[in-house]
This record gives C-alpha cells, structure tokens and sequence, in this order.
C-alpha cells in the first residue's frame, strides 16, 4: 500500500526545533549598569520626583519621591519631607519600568502555537482554519502585554556606598549538542 498524495506529517518535530531556535536567537537580558559609588553622580541616574529606596547603615529602608538631590544629602517626601545625609546612606534602589514588548511576545508566541496546534488536529487542513495562528497568536500578544503591564519593574541598585557588602546569584540556561542544563554562579 503506498502512502496518499495529501497526507500531512506530524508538525510536532519542527514545531519543537523552531521552539528551541527561536530561544537560541532571543537577546538575553541585558547586565544592569554598576550602581555608582558617589553621591555627586547620582543626578546622572535620577531625578527630582522619582521614587526610590534608600537603606541606611543601619538596614532600614525608606522609600519615598525625591525632593531634591546634593552632592551631600537626598531629600525625600515620606510623607513627611526627610534629608538624609550622604554618610548614612549605604545603598538607593530605584525601580526601573518593564518593557512590555516582553509579555506581548511571549504570549504572541504560546497563542500562535495553540492556534498551530488547533488548526493542524481539528480542522484537517480547512482554508478558514488557517487564521488560527495569527488569531490566537494576536489575542496571546493582547494577554501577554497587559500582564506585563501589571507585573512592577525590578528594583535594582543606583548608588551603593564604598565597601557596602552585596550579592550576586546568576542563573542561565544552556543547550549545547552535548548537553542541556543550567548554569548557576553566586558571588559576593
């Protein structure tokens, strides 16, 4: 018995090598920049109205919209207006926006698989079911970006005084065509 001239393969083996390459071509999350270690360069990372966290050498944080900012001193608006001076400062966190392209991407991509998926097992092949992807891909990015828009940016450090201890935990995936796992690396 020979095979029919329009029989379909299974989509899933390509369907997982597109998977993998399109992981392998995404940039990887950038490094953020060194926190600076003066006061008098922190006008180059924020302005007057952000909010930010400051840890002072005790450990306690306040957080608060800057009021003004000195080579000497930040002052926030906790609701109370409070000047903290530079030598009691040992780090300030600030929380940098997420780009929402991220979530828009990630769920146009899982929505443009399911729609795949659905129109290669339910429709055998129907012209109108071609649309799926770009459907369910289209409601996916939709998805995606508004719950990205929901999720806060991450705090990260733009100042932290000289000889302040911190930490460091790295975690990275890796494929080789020997291997797959995670690398993880820890410093302080």
């Amino acid at each position: 018995m020979g095979s029919s001239v329009g029989a379909r393969r299974p989509a899933w083996w390509s369907l997982s090598q597109v998977a993998v390459i399109v992981l392998l071509i995404l940039p990887a999350p950038a490094a953020a920049q060194e926190p600076v270690k003066s006061f008098d360069q922190l006008n180059s990372r924020l302005q007057v109205g952000e909010t930010v966290w400051v840890i002072d050498a005790q450990g306690r944080e306040t957080n608060g919209r800057i009021v003004e900012l000195h080579d000497s001193s930040i002052t926030l608006d906790d609701p109370v207006r409070k000047a903290i001076p530079a030598d009691r400062v040992r780090e300030i966190r600030h929380r940098r926006p997420d780009s929402k392209w991220t979530g828009a991407l990630i769920g146009f991509g899982a929505g443009a698989v399911y729609g795949y998926v659905t129109e290669g097992h339910d429709c055998g092949g129907d012209a109108e079911c071609l649309a799926y992807p770009g459907l369910y891909g289209g409601l996916g990015m939709l998805i995606g970006a508004v719950v990205d828009g929901l999720i806060p940016g991450k705090k990260v450090a733009v100042y932290r005084a000289q000889g302040a201890a911190s930490a460091r935990l790295s975690i990275a995936p890796f494929v080789t065509p020997r291997a797959k796992g995670v690398a993880v690396s820890f410093a302080f």
